[in-house]
């Protein structure tokens, strides 16, 4: 990478935060009264140490009563109110602070969601579920940090700063000269840690998304852990992962506890040079006590922000990496599926069309080879064919999750392409052999927020699914609560939850992706009896295995290797003796095993 393109990096890395300000525009009166908290609280600060000098510049070292003793006690209660309201307007702004924070927390959260939500598929497939569970949760949880902990602080720290300045100017234009004499090497301190600080953040990130997705994948597949007895090795992977986490932790400890004792060891150097020059000028009575009283005091203040940011420094950068990882999600705008655009869509009828289709995951190694079908409206169709030959795949192009690269999908003589997403997708429902429940109730879980399916629906499609009859049996029947993927529900419960929330949509396309599988033979054959009345007038897509569930089908079109092998119903395959042919003799095992080779 040249020396420009490094820089043009830089300043998008370093804009990132800056990206983040736009996010406060509905907080602005917030801000606002926070704001001038801020001033008071600075104020009160910056006030306490003037008043001592008075102190004793008027009256201790004189001896002198100016105004008599109650000048003294007025002094005394003027500082006390500062002491006062300082701590009153600090505890109304950490109040204010939070509110303002936790309101930004939710607007991001929220964002990134909604952003993910409208990801394709394509783009999903290269995230992996911690990855974008770690920009959701830890980024931007870093980036609150940084709104309420930092942002705020930094405001509050350059009025100060401000404030600082003017006083000394204000009190001796020379002295304050000599404090700023340690700037340089604040600065000089800080470049020195920046660099490496950034590099290390963003090591930590990319290991807490491992971690996250470590954690998510073993979760879900421990069933299958335990049964392969694989404890040991998925620890030892853990154990690599959490080690190296570990290493650049402590790291970043090292790096931040630097910091601080460094900040501290300028500080202390700056007030004794402020002293020595100033006792020559208290030898000459030039300078008063109680202005050096306060000149020091002022440079403690003016490093206290200082050291403040410093120590903050981490929570900055690490806030700018996880800006960079959010933005880096929010900014694939061409990625994101437009629900609004496109044709609307109607009711169709359901004729599908597929034309010279060529489609590829990745380019050039092509699952679909110029595959050319057409399914009438009603008709009922299975595909068969080996594993990895794409029939799942015709499911994923015909609802849109991916585009393909060649020839064209037709929906009632429609491209696809040309449709509204959203119209396109309410058209279809189908049954996975994966099924996944959210956490809720059944009833939630069929409706799946869709407010126009009533309980009626509901119950009638759990009776079309014949899933009524374990429903039956539970205390709350349609109100029972699913826990987090079903995991109290058996797999073949699961499958019938599913074809319910199916059927209750109503669709013109029903598609059945291996959705008996899970089911047993004998609510098998139930099943096939609510197929047969739910796909009477409804293009129904079958892909399947078992004799039982494609044989009753109009057409079945036998995939090999992403291409079109045969066509035809199930007598008619059977009497060409083909693919499909030797593959039902293999199913009834009417044949040996090398025979099939």
């Amino acid at each position: 990478m040249s020396p420009s393109e490094n820089k043009a990096k830089t300043r998008v890395k370093m804009s990132s935060l800056y990206r983040l300000l736009p996010w406060l525009k509905g907080h602005l009166p917030l801000l606002g009264i926070i704001v001038v908290l801020i001033v008071l609280i600075n104020l009160a600060e910056l006030v306490k140490p003037y008043i001592l000098k008075i102190v004793i510049d008027d009256h201790l070292k004189t001896g002198a009563s100016v105004g008599g003793g109650n000048t003294i006690i007025v002094l005394g209660l003027l500082y006390l109110a500062c002491v006062v309201l300082g701590s009153g307007f600090g505890y109304l702004q950490s109040l204010l602070v939070t509110r303002l924070g936790q309101g930004m927390l939710m607007q991001i959260r929220r964002e990134v969601f909604r952003h993910i939500l409208h990801l394709p598929m394509r783009v999903l497939d290269h995230y992996s579920s911690g990855r974008l569970i770690t920009r959701a949760t830890n980024d931007v949880e870093t980036i609150n940090e940084f709104f309420t902990d930092v942002l705020v602080n930094l405001i509050r720290d350059v009025f100060l700063l401000i404030g600082i300045v003017a006083m000394m100017l204000a009190m001796n234009w020379q002295l304050a000269l000599v404090s700023f004499v340690t700037i340089p090497l604040i600065a000089l301190s800080t470049i020195m840690v920046r660099g490496r600080l950034r590099r290390n953040f963003v090591k930590i990130k990319h290991l807490i998304g491992s971690i996250n997705g470590f954690f998510a994948e073993n979760i879900a597949g421990m069933r299958l852990i335990q049964i392969f007895v694989r404890e040991k090795q998925r620890q030892k992977v853990l154990d690599e992962i959490n080690d190296e986490y570990c290493r650049s932790t402590l790291t970043q400890i090292r790096l931040n506890s630097l910091l601080r004792p460094l900040m501290e060891v300028i500080n202390t150097l700056g007030i004794v040079f402020l002293i020595w020059f100033a006792t020559r000028n208290l030898n000459s009575s030039l300078l008063d006590i109680g202005v050096l009283y306060a000149f020091t005091t002022y440079v403690k203040q003016f490093f206290e922000p200082i050291n403040d940011l410093a120590e903050k420094y981490s929570t900055i950068q690490s806030a700018s990496v996880s800006a960079d990882r959010i933005f880096e999600l929010l900014d694939k705008k061409e990625d994101q599926e437009d629900l609004a655009s496109g044709q609307p869509l109607g009711r169709i009828q359901g004729r599908v069309e597929f034309d010279h289709v060529w489609f590829a995951y990745n380019e050039g190694e092509w699952v679909l080879k110029d595959l050319s079908f057409v399914l009438e409206p009603g008709q009922s169709a299975a595909i068969v064919g080996p594993t990895g030959t794409g029939k799942t795949t015709i499911i994923s192009l015909l609802l849109r999750f991916y585009d393909i690269q060649r020839g064209s999908i037709r929906l009632d003589g429609q491209d696809i392409r040309t449709l509204n997403i959203r119209d396109l997708r309410r058209q279809i429902a189908i049954v996975l052999q994966d099924v996944f429940l959210f956490s809720g109730s059944i009833a939630d879980n069929i409706r799946l927020g869709d407010e126009s399916i009533n309980d009626a629906q509901i119950t009638q499609a759990l009776q079309l699914a014949q899933a009524d009859e374990f429903i039956d049996k539970l205390d709350g029947r349609m109100d029972t609560p699913v826990t987090e993927r079903g995991s109290t529900f058996s797999a073949g419960q699961r499958q019938l939850l599913s074809f319910a929330r199916a059927i209750a949509r109503h669709p013109a396309l029903f598609i059945l992706d291996e959705a008996t599988a899970q089911i047993d033979t004998v609510t098998e054959q139930q099943i096939q009896h609510s197929i047969a009345q739910i796909s009477a007038n409804r293009t129904t897509i079958i892909i399947a295995h078992r004799l039982s569930t494609i044989q009753r089908c109009d057409v079945i079109l036998v995939l090999e290797q992403g291409q079109l092998e045969e066509q035809g119903t199930h007598d008619e395959l059977i009497a060409r003796g083909g693919h499909y042919a030797r593959m039902i003799e293999a199913q009834l095992g009417d044949i040996i095993p090398d025979k099939l080779s």
